[in-house]
């Protein structure tokens, strides 16, 4: 989980914390490609909330799109934001009774201002961790995602499933279909990927850069059947493309990537003919989420899933702009990047 070998960058000027609240650092995105990095009052937590002092936070490819500019986004961004992916430990409770929840405690959240010392959740937002999961990373929203595309794709043991787009979610993905007994097939253009996917039980990894010679491969792999269950899990018109032509009769099409940069266009008659059910993973309701997260950390804990298999790039915060770098380029050797605050890399 170390970064590349890039230099050191030093953090930028810390402006003043106002007041006598106690400070703390936070990252801000002040613009396109640039967070600074600045010293901002400590939150305080309401009714029914928690103040968390943060031992990290996941980089999401959701993120992406606020990080490099779009004609709609306003900056700068609060502090922290857009970090959704953070753990750490209890640091206060808010006035009222947070019941199972005590400072100190160990927990991941769902929280929104994630790059940064501390953040705010709400007390229904936040699971303990187990004393045994004490050290490892646990950035429980995205493996809360994992587990939810997994309940929604319905995989059962013998079917053939196709994931295409093997980054951080494709590759979790890849080892829970794996051991539900399922035939994977995964699809990437990066041959460091197939080359996970290999690891993490996937059958075949086929390069998706010919999409029609990947099609007919897969079609060969299968007689010609095709695949019962598809995860489409990289947001582009290219994949959803591709995961559309590779769903058998009956089968089930399951979007998990984030198609968030414009409008897309589907084969609605390939769909209509093949009697394709179409399914849109993406949970909004904090309760799934916190379904999710619970079993993923069951998972970890009873030692099906080994999520640090998963997290190839740790950086302190200074270097943020880098991990988004590294998100968006996904060279060699990379799935997902953790930043983390400094001190602590």
């Amino acid at each position: 989980m170390n970064g590349t070998a890039i230099a050191e960058t030093p953090l930028a000027p810390a402006s003043a914390a106002t007041g006598d609240a106690p400070a703390m650092q936070a990252a801000v995105l002040a613009g396109p490609g640039r967070f600074a990095f600045v010293q901002v009052p400590r939150p305080r937590p309401g009714p029914g909330q928690l103040l968390l002092r943060l031992e990290g936070c996941g980089v999401c490819a959701s993120s992406l799109p606020v990080w490099e500019g779009r004609p709609w986004f306003d900056y700068p961004l609060p502090p922290g934001a857009p970090g959704h992916e953070a753990w750490g430990r209890v640091e206060a409770v808010g006035p009222d009774d947070v019941s199972g929840l005590r400072p100190g405690q160990r927990v991941a959240a769902l929280s929104y201002a994630g790059h940064a010392e501390f953040d705010i959740a709400e007390a229904a937002a936040v699971l303990p961790l187990p004393v045994a999961l004490d050290g490892m990373p646990f950035p429980g929203e995205p493996l809360a995602c994992a587990a939810n595309i997994l309940a929604r794709s319905d995989i059962r043991a013998g079917q053939t499933v196709a994931i295409v787009g093997i980054g951080f979610l494709g590759a979790v993905l890849t080892r829970l279909a794996s051991q539900a007994g399922a035939r994977v097939i995964a699809l990437s253009r990066r041959a460091y990927a197939r080359q996970a996917a290999l690891r993490f039980g996937a059958e075949e990894a086929l390069d998706v850069a010919d999409v029609y010679a990947a099609t007919a491969a897969v079609a060969d792999l299968t007689g010609g059947r095709l695949c019962e269950r598809v995860i489409e899990a990289a947001g582009l018109q290219s994949t959803l493309d591709l995961a559309s032509a590779l769903a058998a009769e009956g089968g089930r099409l399951v979007i998990a990537g984030y198609h968030q940069d414009g409008l897309r266009q589907v084969n609605l008659q390939q769909w209509n003919w093949r009697g394709l059910d179409v399914v849109n993973a993406h949970e909004r309701q904090p309760a799934r989420y916190l379904d999710g997260m619970r079993r993923a950390i069951g998972w970890v804990q009873e030692g099906r899933l080994d999520p640090t298999e998963f997290f190839t790039h740790r950086l302190p915060m200074s270097r943020l702009d880098e991990a988004m770098a590294l998100t968006r380029d996904r060279p060699d050797g990379f799935l997902k990047a953790l930043v983390v605050p400094e001190g602590m890399a």
